[in-house]
């Protein structure tokens, strides 16, 4: 049942995410400041709940990301939502993160993410942009973006996702 909240609760942010997230930004930088909100709910999703989650979530939701956004080339978001968030399960499996940790594993994962993307993107002759204009561009003030709205719904969002990690824990012992 606390999976479903999840669900809805990233469906909200989706909505959110595309649609007063650019009006709230500063006009001259429209273009440069991308939000993932939901990417950062994949990420909680790994850290404090459990890889297989965050491996559906990701992949749910960065399809719906690639089809509602960028139809251009469907799979890449889909593919490193899931990738990065099923590594991050991995990694923090037994023990769980810090709030330090969380930052820092959050952003060096949103740093990878839009990287990867940015490489991507290139391979296909999509941007004419070098890896360090990108960079400065929007790499960096999207990663600010990104840590913010992490810091704001760290202590709920962690609540979340270890009561949802514990109804599922108590349902496998029934």
């Amino acid at each position: 049942m606390s999976v479903n909240r999840v669900i809805v609760l990233m469906l909200l942010v989706f909505v959110v995410e595309g649609s007063i997230v650019p009006w709230i930004i500063p006009e001259g930088f429209g273009d440069r400041i991308i939000p993932h909100f939901v990417f950062i709910f994949v990420m909680f999703a790994a850290l404090y709940g459990n890889r297989h989650m965050a491996l559906f979530l990701g992949a749910g939701f960065g399809l719906l990301q690639d089809i509602v956004y960028y139809g251009h080339l469907i799979g890449s978001h889909s593919y490193l939502m899931a990738l990065i968030g099923y590594f991050a399960g991995v990694l923090f499996a037994n023990r769980k993160p810090t709030i330090i940790m969380a930052v820092t594993v959050i952003g060096t994962a949103c740093i990878m993410y839009d990287s990867i993307l940015f490489m991507i993107n290139k391979v296909f002759k999509i941007t004419n942009l070098e890896y360090a204009g990108a960079l400065i561009s929007y790499i960096l003030p999207s990663l600010f973006l990104q840590l913010v709205f992490m810091l704001i719904c760290y202590v709920p969002l962690r609540r979340l996702f270890q009561s949802t990690q514990k109804v599922q824990l108590e349902d496998e012992e029934d």
